[in-house]
């Protein structure tokens, strides 16, 4: 009998900045089903939001990570050298008149679109460029500048079911509309980038914030149209941990960064405690590193509800 292809999923940091305590409890329960279930694990470095990216966070990451304990066993990857891969992909979707160019900005986006959703006030695009065109060369002519690039969702819904939160279905173009697949500034944007990435990885099991649920039915659309349909993951999300006022852990809420705690000479088992206490793991003594939690990590015990960082847990992680 030929060999089983093993499991495989991704630790995917960007280095737009420092993780904090909400990606830490994301990256902690990834680590722990993949040991619990022999996937191997892929580190990737997900560094093509330009301006965003700080010097130096790449590699923060990765001590953040070995600090607690939680491994890899390949990598790092980055996206940047993959920007001539992703560029055939979208060349390909726009061959097919599967994607089209769009010279619209935020703004008139904003402006134009029919209703506001998401928690980072992204709103649904209203459609339009979408036949506008009959080449980019068009385009470039009408606006002056480089269009970026718009899958254009098919109508009908995409149904998938989540290891954590259950079976989905959704109608992309009426609840999401198309979305951009390669940026004004020539570089792929997150959804098709990804998808490419995880297919030639060979990842099975994408494990994330919740955050990104909606993006799920998207990228399904594009393994679909790129005829990836047999390397779709299985996907699960996790709710986030939030600030008391109900909001994504950020600035706002003080200091939640990794680095920050371990400056302040806060022992990673204290961390480590903490994010155990988020993932319903009993434990009566403060583990030393990840791999004494794999054990105990058992998904169905999570709750659905967004988890909440108190000043109670600062205290607790400052204490030494």
């Amino acid at each position: 009998m030929p060999e089983q292809t093993p499991r495989r999923t991704r630790l995917a940091p960007s280095p737009t900045g420092a993780l904090h305590l909400g990606n830490a409890r994301t990256f902690l329960a990834n680590y722990l089903l993949a040991r619990q279930n022999h996937w191997q694990i892929l580190l990737r470095i997900e560094d093509l939001d330009g301006p965003r990216i700080k010097s130096g966070a790449d590699v923060q990451a990765m001590e953040d990570l070995q600090w607690l304990g939680i491994a890899w066993d390949d990598g790092p990857s980055y996206q940047l050298p993959r920007l001539a891969k992703y560029q055939m992909a979208v060349d390909d979707l726009i061959a097919r008149d599967l994607a089209y160019p769009c010279i619209c900005t935020r703004k008139e986006v904003e402006l134009a679109a029919s209703a506001p959703h998401a928690e980072d006030g992204a709103s649904i695009y209203p459609g339009t460029c979408r036949d506008r065109f009959d080449s980019m060369d068009e385009a470039r002519s009408l606006s002056g500048r480089e269009p970026a690039i718009r899958f254009r969702v098919p109508d009908g819904t995409v149904s998938f079911t989540d290891a954590f939160s259950g079976a989905h279905q959704v109608d992309v173009a009426k609840d999401l509309g198309d979305f951009v697949i390669r940026k004004s500034d020539g570089t792929a944007a997150y959804q098709l980038a990804v998808v490419i990435d995880d297919a030639d990885a060979g990842i099975t099991d994408v494990v994330r914030g919740d955050d990104l649920l909606d993006s799920t039915p998207r990228q399904i659309l594009l393994y679909h149209a790129l005829d990836l349909t047999r390397l779709i993951p299985r996907y699960t999300h996790l709710p986030l941990v939030v600030g008391t006022d109900g909001r994504r852990l950020a600035k706002r809420h003080g200091d939640t960064r990794l680095s920050f705690y371990h400056e302040l000479d806060s022992p990673a088992s204290r961390v480590l405690s903490l994010l155990a206490r988020w993932l319903k793991i009993p434990c009566d003594r403060q583990p030393s590193n990840a791999d004494e939690l794999v054990g105990q990590f058992d998904l169905a015990n999570l709750s659905r509800d967004q988890i909440v960082f108190t000043s109670d847990d600062d205290a607790f992680l400052r204490r030494h």
